[in-house]
């Protein structure tokens, strides 16, 4: 296996349209990395630059070592998987599996070997003389899996391979595709718009918009401590809420005509400035003693089994609470925010204001 690097790599369309923004990344030899990110924010393309199926306007990219760029995908030595399967409907499970070894030549021998150790590790071996038609979307995908395992590759490369299954059968198969990381130390790239995937799969999770990073770090870090407005919102079901304010004192935020404290030593902003500041819905809490420091009045409830989601508003802006125990019966309410878990961005620039290199607590 093998790192794969890419330096202030740009792609742009003919008119001018920019794909991807100048990226860089340097994903470790057999780390999971996600590239994660809403339809049109470059994630697929930058994928399909890596495997060669997509020309670089500005930028290298490396893998293990090797500048790429003008090297044809069958020699970058990567396996895609796609989002459709891409299988040929006339060939058997085997013969898919066994198609890219005997364009190489491989011996006869060592192509049963491959396809069998790679069946047996997908719990296909009993599909091998079946046409893809007569499997399910999951074996379909399996296959799929297959054959980019028996090429042995440098690194395995994933666009959004799991977005035409349902969803009981998505939960499946990721925890199955990061049980086969974890058994092959592979180098893996893996593209997906939904953060469920990103969150439970990833070592490092690569957040894109609009053509560049927003953000990159470990699935806890990327969820706690979020470097911009558009992670805070788009990590998170439901997202972060968030509310304009300005700062009224040392550790204390202005929101309307009531107070939110916050950790100073984290965002040592200082008093007067505007500010957009975030929670997140499992960090408030219902006060039923009065002491909370916003007012919300809600509206209503979303029962989900472990929790339930209290919408309503604080001031004018939404709100979202949730909950582990029972609704609480009325309408109006005062909550608490965590001062720890209280985030502050700049309402221009969306970038957070915290202190560089604070940790979570």
């Amino acid at each position: 296996m093998a790192s794969v690097t890419l330096e202030n790599v740009k792609k742009v369309y003919a008119g001018g349209v920019e794909a991807v923004q100048g990226v860089s990344l340097a994903i470790p030899d057999g780390e999971f990395t996600v590239l994660l990110g809403p339809s049109g924010c470059g994630k697929s393309t930058l994928l399909r630059m890596i495997a060669g199926l997509e020309t670089i306007t500005e930028g290298t990219i490396s893998i293990g070592g090797r500048i790429v760029n003008h090297i044809e995908p069958a020699e970058r030595d990567v396996a895609m998987v796609f989002q459709n399967y891409a299988l040929y409907p006339h060939m058997s499970v085997y013969d898919n599996m066994a198609y890219g070894l005997r364009n190489r030549g491989a011996p006869k021998r060592e192509i049963e070997h491959r396809v069998m150790e790679a069946a047996k590790l997908l719990a296909i071996v009993e599909f091998l003389k079946r046409k893809p038609r007569e499997l399910s979307g999951g074996q379909r995908q399996r296959v799929a899996m297959g054959r980019a395992i028996v090429r042995e590759p440098q690194a395995f490369l994933f666009d959004e391979p799991l977005s035409n299954l349902d969803a009981k059968l998505r939960l499946q198969m990721r925890i199955e595709i990061r049980r086969l990381h974890n058994r092959l130390k592979a180098t893996s790239i893996f593209v997906t718009h939904d953060q469920i995937e990103a969150m439970t799969m990833a070592d490092t999770i690569v957040v894109m918009n609009q053509g560049h990073v927003e953000q990159v770090g470990a699935p806890a870090e990327v969820y706690r401590l979020p470097a911009t407005r558009f992670v805070a919102t788009f990590i998170g079901s439901p997202p972060m809420n968030l509310l304009p304010g300005r700062i009224a004192g040392a550790d204390e935020v202005e929101v309307g005509r009531e107070r939110i404290a916050f950790d100073s030593a984290a965002f040592p902003v200082e008093p007067g400035r505007a500010v957009e500041v975030g929670v997140r819905p499992e960090d408030l809490r219902l006060e039923t003693d009065g002491t909370g420091t916003l007012t919300f009045t809600g509206d209503f409830t979303e029962e989900l089994g472990a929790t339930r989601l209290l919408h309503g508003v604080v001031g004018d802006w939404a709100m979202v609470v949730a909950l582990h125990g029972p609704a609480p019966r009325g309408d109006s309410f005062r909550l608490r925010a965590d001062p720890a878990a209280v985030h502050l961005f700049d309402p221009a620039t969306g970038y957070s204001l915290r202190r560089t290199g604070q940790s979570s607590a």
